[in-house]
């Protein structure tokens, strides 16, 4: 297991070390503050419907990468935050977003006291007057800019990713980025999860980045899950995928025609 602190004497998180672990979602952690006020200010347009990958979705969950389910767009999210059947509605309480599906699950776990799934991933069935068609292939990471994903973008799976490789996340609006130091399966004691695969990054990390898009090498490649010592823990994006049985979205309207009037190409407020 990946768990362990890294302070001021620059250790590397060690395996199988029971340390603080918090679940992003959920509960409020001890991770590095980063404040608002030292962001810059973004200079890219928010788009009606907004894009949400990699943007603040729903409670204290962030959405991940846009993806489909046969004809269906979904957004990836993570399994931990809410339970399927919940709708998800705008800031305004009215305006409905999608409603969540299943999390990826294992049909059998060798812990009996545990769950087990390939990744921390659920997806949001995204009402089809919410799809950003036109920009499904787009991840919003506010005052980093917009990352458009390439056609035929693969995900990386766990065995992709390498400790020094490049981390990005933007959950809760704030950007940062830093190296994988380790990773390692999730075996925590207090966990009720087991993940064979969780990949930890020198980020700061808090309550409201769970689910949020994580690039690594500038490729979609996580699903934001746990906190260890305030530092961010992932799980890795090509397995929750084939789990769930979602495709990438890498073209703008990922392979399907949209629905016209809310097609929001070339429509987009100022930004804010």
């Amino acid at each position: 297991m990946i768990v362990g602190s890294r302070g001021g004497d620059g250790r590397r998180l060690r395996r199988r070390l029971p340390v603080a672990l918090a679940i992003l979602g959920g509960l409020a952690v001890g991770a590095l503050i980063v404040r608002g006020a030292l962001q810059p200010r973004r200079t890219t347009p928010v788009y009606e419907p907004p894009v949400l990958a990699g943007q603040p979705l729903w409670g204290a969950c962030s959405g991940g990468f846009y993806a489909r389910r046969g004809d269906t767009i979904v957004l990836t999210s993570t399994g931990h935050c809410t339970t399927e059947g919940t709708t998800a509605y705008e800031a305004d309480g009215t305006t409905v977003r999608g409603v969540f599906g299943p999390a990826a699950r294992d049909a059998t776990c060798p812990y009996a006291d545990k769950w087990c799934a390939s990744s921390d991933i659920n997806y949001l069935v995204v009402d089809r007057a919410r799809i950003p068609w036109g920009h499904l292939n787009a991840i919003d990471f506010g005052t980093a800019g917009y990352r458009i994903l390439a056609a035929g973008t693969v995900p990386l799976a766990c065995g992709d990713i390498a400790v020094g490789d490049l981390v990005e996340i933007d959950g809760r609006g704030i950007y940062r980025s830093g190296p994988v130091v380790e990773k390692g399966e999730n075996l925590y004691p207090g966990d009720g999860a087991y993940f064979p695969c969780m990949i930890a990054a020198n980020v700061p990390a808090e309550t409201g980045d769970s689910g949020g898009a994580v690039l690594v090498r500038g490729i979609p490649a996580g699903v934001t899950s746990r906190s260890f010592g305030g530092y961010l823990g992932f799980t890795p994006l090509a397995e929750g995928l084939a789990q769930l049985g979602l495709e990438l979205c890498t073209t703008p309207d990922c392979g399907l025609e949209p629905a016209g009037p809310s097609r929001t190409t070339g429509t987009a407020a100022p930004p804010p």
